[in-house]
Protein backbone atom coordinates (compact mmCIF):
# COMPACT_ATOMS: atom_id res chain seq x y z
CA UNK A 1 0.00 0.00 0.00
CA UNK A 2 0.99 3.18 -1.11
CA UNK A 3 1.84 6.64 1.45
CA UNK A 4 -0.78 8.53 -0.54
CA UNK A 5 -3.40 5.08 -0.57
CA UNK A 6 -2.85 5.27 3.11
CA UNK A 7 -3.33 8.70 3.55
CA UNK A 8 -6.32 8.83 1.55
CA UNK A 9 -8.21 6.60 3.62
CA UNK A 10 -7.16 8.06 6.75
CA UNK A 11 -9.20 11.02 5.54
CA UNK A 12 -11.72 9.19 4.87
CA UNK A 13 -11.68 7.78 8.40
CA UNK A 14 -11.44 11.01 10.10
CA UNK A 15 -14.20 12.83 7.39
CA UNK A 16 -16.60 10.21 8.36
CA UNK A 17 -15.57 10.11 12.48
CA UNK A 18 -16.28 14.31 12.19
CA UNK A 19 -20.01 13.72 10.60
CA UNK A 20 -20.68 10.98 12.75
CA UNK A 21 -19.53 13.34 16.03
CA UNK A 22 -21.63 16.07 14.56
CA UNK A 23 -24.72 13.60 13.95
CA UNK A 24 -24.04 12.37 17.61
CA UNK A 25 -24.05 16.25 18.92
CA UNK A 26 -27.08 17.64 17.02
CA UNK A 27 -28.71 14.36 18.30
CA UNK A 28 -27.73 14.76 21.95
CA UNK A 29 -28.56 18.82 21.62
CA UNK A 30 -32.27 17.55 20.07
CA UNK A 31 -32.87 14.99 23.16
CA UNK A 32 -32.79 17.50 25.97
CA UNK A 33 -36.25 17.27 27.57
CA UNK A 34 -38.35 20.54 27.03
CA UNK A 35 -38.14 22.42 30.27
CA UNK A 36 -41.48 23.69 31.80
CA UNK A 37 -41.59 26.44 34.20
CA UNK A 38 -45.09 26.01 36.06
CA UNK A 39 -46.64 26.77 39.89
CA UNK A 40 -47.13 23.77 42.13
CA UNK A 41 -50.82 24.29 41.85
CA UNK A 42 -50.43 23.04 38.47
CA UNK A 43 -48.45 19.70 39.98
CA UNK A 44 -51.45 17.46 40.01
CA UNK A 45 -53.32 18.41 36.15
CA UNK A 46 -49.54 18.11 34.79
CA UNK A 47 -49.00 14.50 36.18
CA UNK A 48 -51.60 13.80 33.56
CA UNK A 49 -51.27 16.16 30.79
CA UNK A 50 -47.27 15.81 30.23
CA UNK A 51 -47.27 11.90 30.03
CA UNK A 52 -50.14 12.47 27.25
CA UNK A 53 -48.00 14.66 25.04
CA UNK A 54 -45.13 12.47 25.62
CA UNK A 55 -46.90 9.86 24.07
CA UNK A 56 -48.86 11.73 21.14
CA UNK A 57 -45.34 13.24 19.91
CA UNK A 58 -42.82 11.12 20.96
CA UNK A 59 -40.87 14.16 23.01
CA UNK A 60 -39.39 14.36 26.17
CA UNK A 61 -40.61 16.77 28.76
CA UNK A 62 -38.94 18.11 32.32
CA UNK A 63 -41.14 19.99 34.72
CA UNK A 64 -40.01 22.81 37.31
CA UNK A 65 -42.24 23.59 39.65
CA UNK A 66 -41.73 27.29 41.46
CA UNK A 67 -43.65 30.33 42.60
CA UNK A 68 -44.37 31.49 39.33
CA UNK A 69 -42.34 35.06 41.06
CA UNK A 70 -39.70 32.99 41.52
CA UNK A 71 -39.33 31.11 37.46
CA UNK A 72 -40.10 34.57 36.36
CA UNK A 73 -36.88 36.20 38.00
CA UNK A 74 -35.01 32.83 37.09
CA UNK A 75 -36.07 33.71 32.99
CA UNK A 76 -35.03 37.26 34.11
CA UNK A 77 -31.40 35.87 34.62
CA UNK A 78 -31.15 33.28 31.84
CA UNK A 79 -32.05 29.83 33.06
CA UNK A 80 -32.83 27.50 30.59
CA UNK A 81 -36.87 27.44 31.02
CA UNK A 82 -38.35 27.32 27.59
CA UNK A 83 -42.41 27.28 28.30
CA UNK A 84 -44.06 29.38 31.27
CA UNK A 85 -46.91 28.40 32.73
CA UNK A 86 -47.92 31.10 35.51
CA UNK A 87 -49.98 31.06 38.43
CA UNK A 88 -51.48 34.24 37.14
CA UNK A 89 -51.15 36.59 34.09
CA UNK A 90 -49.07 38.85 36.02
CA UNK A 91 -45.44 37.34 36.09
CA UNK A 92 -45.65 36.43 32.01
CA UNK A 93 -47.05 40.17 31.02
CA UNK A 94 -44.02 41.20 32.81
CA UNK A 95 -41.77 38.92 30.90
CA UNK A 96 -44.00 40.28 27.74
CA UNK A 97 -43.17 43.86 28.40
CA UNK A 98 -39.63 42.99 28.25
CA UNK A 99 -39.81 41.85 25.18
CA UNK A 100 -38.89 38.24 26.70
CA UNK A 101 -41.50 36.27 25.03
CA UNK A 102 -41.95 34.25 21.59
CA UNK A 103 -44.52 32.96 19.33
CA UNK A 104 -47.84 34.40 20.04
CA UNK A 105 -46.77 36.14 23.11
CA UNK A 106 -48.79 35.26 26.59
CA UNK A 107 -52.05 33.26 26.15
CA UNK A 108 -54.08 31.97 29.02
CA UNK A 109 -54.24 28.70 29.29
CA UNK A 110 -56.89 28.26 32.67
CA UNK A 111 -58.74 29.84 35.11
CA UNK A 112 -59.79 29.14 38.78
CA UNK A 113 -61.06 31.02 41.83
CA UNK A 114 -60.43 31.69 45.36
CA UNK A 115 -61.87 29.20 48.00
CA UNK A 116 -62.05 29.02 52.07
CA UNK A 117 -60.63 25.81 53.47
CA UNK A 118 -60.46 23.92 56.71
CA UNK A 119 -58.49 20.61 57.47
CA UNK A 120 -60.10 17.48 56.36
CA UNK A 121 -59.53 16.97 59.89
CA UNK A 122 -61.37 19.42 61.65
CA UNK A 123 -64.74 19.39 63.83
CA UNK A 124 -64.95 22.97 63.72
CA UNK A 125 -68.18 24.62 62.25
CA UNK A 126 -67.75 25.75 59.15
CA UNK A 127 -67.82 29.56 58.38
CA UNK A 128 -68.10 31.57 55.17
CA UNK A 129 -65.52 34.30 53.49
CA UNK A 130 -67.68 37.11 55.62
CA UNK A 131 -67.33 35.73 58.59
CA UNK A 132 -63.85 34.59 58.88
CA UNK A 133 -62.04 37.69 59.35
CA UNK A 134 -64.43 38.77 62.00
CA UNK A 135 -64.29 35.88 64.04
CA UNK A 136 -60.84 36.28 64.26
CA UNK A 137 -59.83 32.94 62.69
CA UNK A 138 -56.29 32.41 62.11
CA UNK A 139 -56.28 32.32 58.24
CA UNK A 140 -53.43 31.20 56.11
CA UNK A 141 -52.88 33.23 53.63
CA UNK A 142 -50.32 33.43 50.26
CA UNK A 143 -47.17 36.02 50.73
CA UNK A 144 -48.40 38.72 48.53
CA UNK A 145 -43.99 38.80 48.08
CA UNK A 146 -43.55 35.44 47.28
CA UNK A 147 -46.90 33.98 45.54
CA UNK A 148 -49.36 35.38 42.61
CA UNK A 149 -51.86 33.67 45.06
CA UNK A 150 -50.76 35.82 48.14
CA UNK A 151 -51.19 39.21 45.33
CA UNK A 152 -54.89 37.94 44.36
CA UNK A 153 -55.72 36.74 47.75
CA UNK A 154 -54.91 40.11 49.49
CA UNK A 155 -57.12 42.47 46.60
CA UNK A 156 -60.28 39.77 46.94
CA UNK A 157 -60.02 40.39 51.38
CA UNK A 158 -59.51 44.76 50.30
CA UNK A 159 -62.78 44.05 47.89
CA UNK A 160 -64.64 42.22 50.76
CA UNK A 161 -63.24 44.05 54.04
CA UNK A 162 -61.29 47.37 53.50
CA UNK A 163 -60.34 46.67 57.28
CA UNK A 164 -59.00 43.50 56.55
CA UNK A 165 -55.51 43.59 58.06
CA UNK A 166 -56.64 45.52 61.06
CA UNK A 167 -59.09 42.77 61.53
CA UNK A 168 -57.30 39.82 60.57
CA UNK A 169 -55.27 36.86 62.05
CA UNK A 170 -53.36 35.84 59.50
CA UNK A 171 -50.40 33.99 59.14
CA UNK A 172 -48.21 33.92 55.63
CA UNK A 173 -46.63 31.14 53.98
CA UNK A 174 -44.85 31.03 50.28
CA UNK A 175 -47.43 29.29 48.31
CA UNK A 176 -50.64 26.92 48.71
CA UNK A 177 -48.81 23.62 49.91
CA UNK A 178 -47.36 25.80 53.05
CA UNK A 179 -51.05 27.18 53.56
CA UNK A 180 -52.66 23.63 53.42
CA UNK A 181 -49.77 22.29 55.93
CA UNK A 182 -50.16 25.09 58.05
CA UNK A 183 -54.05 23.94 58.76
CA UNK A 184 -53.35 20.33 58.78
CA UNK A 185 -50.78 20.75 61.43
CA UNK A 186 -53.04 23.20 63.26
CA UNK A 187 -51.52 26.28 63.07
CA UNK A 188 -53.96 28.12 61.21
CA UNK A 189 -57.73 27.42 61.41
CA UNK A 190 -58.20 27.87 57.46
CA UNK A 191 -56.82 29.40 54.65
CA UNK A 192 -57.45 30.73 51.50
CA UNK A 193 -56.34 29.08 48.56
CA UNK A 194 -57.42 28.43 44.52
CA UNK A 195 -59.86 25.81 44.09
CA UNK A 196 -57.71 24.19 41.90
CA UNK A 197 -55.25 23.48 44.82
CA UNK A 198 -57.61 22.65 47.15
CA UNK A 199 -59.54 20.14 45.16
CA UNK A 200 -55.81 18.39 44.58
CA UNK A 201 -55.52 17.75 47.80
CA UNK A 202 -56.64 15.85 50.80
CA UNK A 203 -55.66 17.68 53.61
CA UNK A 204 -58.24 20.06 53.18
CA UNK A 205 -61.63 20.81 52.31
CA UNK A 206 -63.44 23.92 51.07
CA UNK A 207 -66.01 25.96 53.23
CA UNK A 208 -67.05 28.69 51.21
CA UNK A 209 -66.16 30.29 47.30
CA UNK A 210 -64.98 33.46 47.23
CA UNK A 211 -68.37 36.07 47.53
CA UNK A 212 -70.09 37.22 44.51
CA UNK A 213 -69.50 40.35 44.44
CA UNK A 214 -65.60 40.12 45.35
CA UNK A 215 -64.99 37.20 42.74
CA UNK A 216 -63.20 37.78 39.61
CA UNK A 217 -61.52 34.93 37.69
CA UNK A 218 -57.88 34.17 38.48
CA UNK A 219 -56.99 33.63 35.07
CA UNK A 220 -53.70 32.01 34.29
CA UNK A 221 -51.29 33.05 31.74
CA UNK A 222 -48.50 31.39 29.57
CA UNK A 223 -45.45 31.79 27.41
CA UNK A 224 -42.64 30.23 25.62
CA UNK A 225 -39.72 33.13 26.90
CA UNK A 226 -36.71 34.11 25.18
CA UNK A 227 -34.62 31.61 27.31
CA UNK A 228 -36.57 28.64 24.84
CA UNK A 229 -33.59 27.18 22.89
CA UNK A 230 -33.91 27.35 19.62
CA UNK A 231 -33.44 23.07 19.21
CA UNK A 232 -36.35 23.29 21.70
CA UNK A 233 -38.86 26.04 20.07
CA UNK A 234 -40.86 23.61 17.85
CA UNK A 235 -41.69 21.36 20.67
CA UNK A 236 -42.74 24.54 22.99
CA UNK A 237 -44.95 25.74 20.12
CA UNK A 238 -46.93 22.39 20.69
CA UNK A 239 -47.14 22.30 24.06
CA UNK A 240 -47.79 25.91 23.91
CA UNK A 241 -50.94 24.85 21.66
CA UNK A 242 -51.45 20.92 23.48
CA UNK A 243 -52.49 23.33 26.66
CA UNK A 244 -54.89 25.39 24.82
CA UNK A 245 -56.26 21.99 22.85
CA UNK A 246 -60.27 21.44 24.06
CA UNK A 247 -59.12 17.98 25.08
CA UNK A 248 -56.55 19.62 27.71
CA UNK A 249 -59.13 22.70 28.47
CA UNK A 250 -61.77 19.71 29.22
CA UNK A 251 -59.24 17.72 31.29
CA UNK A 252 -58.27 20.30 33.34
CA UNK A 253 -61.77 21.03 34.86
CA UNK A 254 -61.21 17.92 36.89
CA UNK A 255 -58.26 19.72 38.89
CA UNK A 256 -60.78 22.58 39.97
CA UNK A 257 -59.56 24.84 36.48
CA UNK A 258 -62.61 26.20 34.22
CA UNK A 259 -61.56 26.44 30.34
CA UNK A 260 -60.52 29.33 28.79
CA UNK A 261 -60.64 31.01 25.34
CA UNK A 262 -57.38 32.07 23.50
CA UNK A 263 -56.81 35.66 23.01
CA UNK A 264 -58.71 36.70 26.18
CA UNK A 265 -55.40 37.25 28.25
CA UNK A 266 -56.22 40.17 30.92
Amino acid sequence: MTTTSIWKKLGIVIAVGGILSLVATKESVQAEPLTVGAPPSMKAALQEIVPMFEDEYGESVKVVYSASPTLRRQVEKGAPIDVFLGASTEDVNILHDKNMTLYNGPQPYAETSLVLVMSSQSYAMPISFNEAIPNQATIALGHPRTSSLGEVTYQALADLSPVHKKQGKFIHAKHAEDIMNLIHTGKAEMGIVYRSDAISNGKVYIVDEEPTGTHVPVQLGQAIVSTCREASLPVAKKFFDYMLSARIQKLMLKYGFDSVSPNQLS
